[in-house]
C-alpha cells in the first residue's frame, strides 16, 4: 500500500485528462519589453488558462495563483467530475481534513496544469485552515513543493505563525513567496525572520482604502511603499547578503505600470494588462528613486492616521527584525511577546471579537473610522488592518470553495 496521502498518488492520472500541452507563447509586445528592460521581471496574476493562453508572451516568467484566483476557476466547475469520482478515497479522514485535502488536490492539479502549459514558477497559496498553525503550513508546503520543485512557490500568509512557518520551508529549501504585506516594515520583518524567496506589497488596497475612506487619492501612496520597500531589500541584500526579491501585487489600473518599472517582480493582472497592452508601448525607465507625491483630502491629519507607518520603519524595529535574522523566536506567541514588549503593539494586536467581526464585514478595505482612535494611539494601523482583511478575503473565498466541494461529495 501506497504510504503517499491520496492527492498525491491520484494526480499523476488526473493531470493526464487534461490536454495541457506546451504553448507557444504570443509574440512579443512593446509594453511587455519596455517594462522588462527597466530590469523587472513579469508574472501575470491569474489562474484563468484561457486568459493567460491570450496574454502569454516570451517576458513572462511566471504566474500566480491564490484561493480567491483558484475559487474563480473551480467555481466555473471544470473539476466537478474529478471531485464527485474520487470522493470516496477520503471517506476514512474526519469531514474537515477531507475537505482541506480535496482542496490540497484541486490547488496542486491546476497549477500543475499552468506548468505544463507554460513552464516556468507558478505560486500555490496554502489553505487558510493553516493560517495559524506552523505545523500546517510546514506540513503542505512540503507536499506542494515535493509534487513540483522545480515550479511550485509556496504562498504563506502574513501571521506570526507564516513568519515560523515560512522560515522552516527556507530552512528545508523550500522557496516561499510571502504574501499579505503592505509596508517597508511588514516586509522588513518578513525578509529578515521568515527569509522567504519573495515578499509582496499590495500596492493597489493601499490606494483603495486612502480613496474608499475619504482619506486621500488613491495614486501615490502605494507607488511610494513600493519603491520604498524595493530600496529597503536592496539595502538587506548589500549589507546582510539576503535574497529576498519584491513583488508589486495588487495592481488596479494599467497606469501603475510605468510607476512600478524597476522593482523585482510586477505580478498583473489580465483585466489590467489587456488594457495595458492597448494604451501603452514605453519606453519606460526604474522609478525607484521618484518622489511619489500623495494628495490628501482637506482636514486629513497625517499624524492622526500614520499614513507613514507604510513607508518608514523606526529605529526600533529595525534593531529587534535584524535580531531575528539569527536568533528567531521559537513559536507565534513568543514572537508577539517579543514585540508587545519592545512596544511595537501595533504589527499583531489582540483584537476583541467585536474587532474581528468588523474585519470580516468591512471585506478587502477596511472602514477607517472603526479603527481610527486606534490606530491613532498606536494600538493598530493601516498595513495591520489591510494584511487582517485580506486573511479574511482569502478565508472568505476558500469556504466558498469548500462549500462547493462539500455539495458535490454530500458531506
Amino acid at each position: 500500500m501506497s504510504t503517499q496521502p491520496i492527492p498525491e498518488q491520484i494526480l499523476p492520472e488526473l493531470i493526464n485528462r487534461f490536454d495541457d500541452q506546451k504553448v507557444n507563447a504570443n509574440p512579443s509586445q512593446p509594453l511587455m519589453k519596455a517594462c522588462k528592460e527597466t530590469g523587472s521581471e513579469l508574472w501575470l496574476d491569474t489562474g484563468d488558462i484561457e486568459a493567460i493562453d491570450q496574454l502569454i508572451t516570451p517576458e513572462v516568467s511566471a504566474v500566480t495563483t491564490n484561493n480567491t484566483l483558484l475559487n474563480k476557476e473551480v467555481q466555473k466547475g471544470i473539476y466537478d467530475k474529478i471531485i464527485k469520482e474520487n470522493a470516496g478515497r477520503f471517506d476514512e479522514l474526519p469531514p474537515q481534513k477531507r475537505i482541506v485535502e480535496i482542496a490540497f488536490l484541486l490547488n496542486a492539479l491546476h497549477a500543475l496544469r499552468l506548468v505544463r502549459r507554460y513552464g516556468g514558477m507558478v505560486s500555490v497559496e496554502l489553505h487558510t485552515d493553516v493560517t495559524h498553525d506552523v505545523d500546517g503550513i510546514v506540513h503542505y508546503g512540503q507536499r506542494f513543493h515535493n509534487i513540483a520543485p522545480k515550479n511550485f512557490l509556496i504562498k504563506v500568509p502574513m501571521s506570526p505563525s507564516g513568519l515560523l512557518g515560512a522560515r522552516k520551508l527556507h530552512e528545508m529549501g523550500i522557496p516561499v513567496n510571502f504574501t499579505l504585506l503592505f509596508s517597508v516594515r511588514q516586509n522588513m520583518l518578513a525578509s529578515l525572520l521568515a527569509k522567504p524567496a519573495y515578499t509582496n506589497v499590495f500596492m493597489g488596497r493601499i490606494g483603495a482604502y486612502m480613496k474608499d475612506n475619504h482619506l486621500g487619492e488613491a495614486s501615490g501612496p502605494g507607488e511610494k511603499t513600493v519603491h520604498h520597500t524595493q530600496k529597503c531589500l536592496h539595502t538587506l541584500r548589500h549589507d546582510l547578503s539576503l535574497k529576498t526579491k519584491l513583488i508589486a501585487a495588487s495592481i488596479r489600473d494599467y497606469t501603475q505600470l510605468p510607476a512600478l518599472c524597476g522593482i523585482d517582480v510586477m505580478t498583473i493582472p489580465a483585466k489590467v494588462l489587456s488594457e495595458g497592452l492597448e494604451k501603452l508601448t514605453g519606453p519606460f525607465t526604474p522609478m525607484t528613486d521618484h518622489d511619489f507625491h500623495i494628495v490628501y483630502e482637506p482636514g486629513v491629519a497625517t499624524s492622526e492616521i500614520q499614513i507613514d507607518k507604510l513607508w518608514n520603519v523606526s529605529e526600533n524595529e529595525k534593531r529587534l527584525f535584524r535580531e531575528f535574522r539569527t536568533h528567531p523566536p521559537q513559536s507565534a506567541w513568543e514572537l508577539v511577546d517579543i514585540l508587545r514588549e519592545e512596544g511595537i503593539t501595533d504589527i499583531f494586536p489582540h483584537l476583541t471579537p467585536i474587532e474581528e467581526l468588523f474585519i470580516t464585514d468591512d471585506g478587502k478595505i477596511p472602514r477607517h473610522d472603526r479603527w481610527a482612535s486606534l490606530i491613532s494611539r498606536g494600538e493598530t494601523a493601516i498595513d495591520t488592518l489591510l494584511t487582517l482583511a485580506g486573511v479574511a478575503a482569502f478565508t472568505k473565498d476558500q469556504k466558498a470553495l469548500d462549500e462547493r466541494v462539500k455539495k458535490l461529495v454530500s458531506y
